[in-house]
């Protein structure tokens, strides 16, 4: 199966569109349900599989990808299947090494230090040469899934990609990186831009492979505080809806819904709801009832 360019024709039709019309702010009969890491440790037959092989081999694997994607599916009743990857396969993109370390988590043995190391970076991304085996997976999936429920893509946003691409790896802190934005300030807005520019193309990637939403992860936006997210991570956060959108149309592509997910950062909540996307995603520090008051019908 080789990585699209364009939309691939053929998918089966979708059955159950529960949750597109639900992110496009349609009436729906019932609240449709799925779940972040859906595809996950806690699933023995996920275990198995993942067992076999190193984490990015996994990634890298479009069979198996789509078989992990697809096995929540067969015991629950989920109105979203999400395609199984990880948001570090973009540092990848951009020429860092990544592992999976035992015992420890995803680990860049050579992470950001000086402003120079910038320069070891690829400053042009062909998306489909190095993130082909995601689009792949994508593809197979769509037609794995033979229309039962809409198809998920993904990426990490720039600030959190960027945090870990600087600390090496995950961090409680995240002082490093948090310091970036202190001494280096435009290094830093070249870096966010990079990634921006990488992400719009692989998201956009993604819909071209069959993806009909996308979500994008800002997992580490609670370490900063909202003047922070103001400067480093909301315009990149707008920068990126604003980006797909426009290539999908000229690419006459599918205008599917995106999602934006900023952990921690309830202070910024009107903010995100007129960054461009069609949904905002919310964590456990806020009600679902007190955002839709603070929010009205945006």
């Amino acid at each position: 199966l080789s990585a699209p360019s364009r939309s691939p024709k053929g998918f089966p039709e979708l059955k159950n569109d529960t949750f597109l019309r639900a992110a496009r702010g349609e009436d729906t009969a019932y609240t449709p349900v799925w779940c972040m890491r859906q595809a996950g440790r806690y699933l023995p037959e996920f275990r198995e599989m993942r067992a076999a092989q190193d984490f990015f081999a996994t990634c890298r694997s479009p069979k198996v990808c789509c078989e992990l994607t697809l096995q929540p599916l067969r015991r629950f009743p989920l109105d979203a299947a999400i395609i199984f990857s990880d948001i570090l396969v973009v540092p990848q993109a951009l020429g860092m090494d990544v592992v999976m370390a035992p015992g420890k988590g995803p680990t860049f043995p050579e992470p950001l230090k000086e402003v120079e190391d910038l320069l070891k970076l690829r400053q042009k991304v062909d998306v489909t040469a190095e993130l082909g085996y995601v689009f792949q997976a994508i593809t197979l999936t769509r037609h794995s899934l033979e229309g039962k429920v809409p198809l998920i893509g993904f990426s990490g946003a720039p600030w959190t990609l960027m945090s870990y691409m600087i600390e090496g790896g995950g961090s409680t802190t995240m002082a490093k990186a948090k310091s970036w934005l202190y001494r280096h300030p435009d290094a830093s807005h070249r870096l966010l831009r990079l990634l921006t520019n990488v992400i719009i193309d692989y998201l956009v990637g993604q819909v071209a492979a069959g993806a009909q939403a996308l979500q994008l992860f800002e997992s580490h936006a609670g370490h900063l505080g909202p003047e922070q997210f103001q400067d480093f991570a909301l315009p990149y956060i707008r920068d990126i809806a604003r980006g797909v959108k426009s290539k999908l149309k000229s690419e006459a592509l599918p205008l599917v819904p995106m999602i934006v997910f900023a952990k921690d950062a309830h202070y910024a909540l009107p903010e995100l709801a007129r960054a461009g996307y069609e949904v905002v995603g919310l964590d456990w520090t806020i009600r679902p009832q007190d955002a839709r008051r603070r929010l009205g019908s945006w």
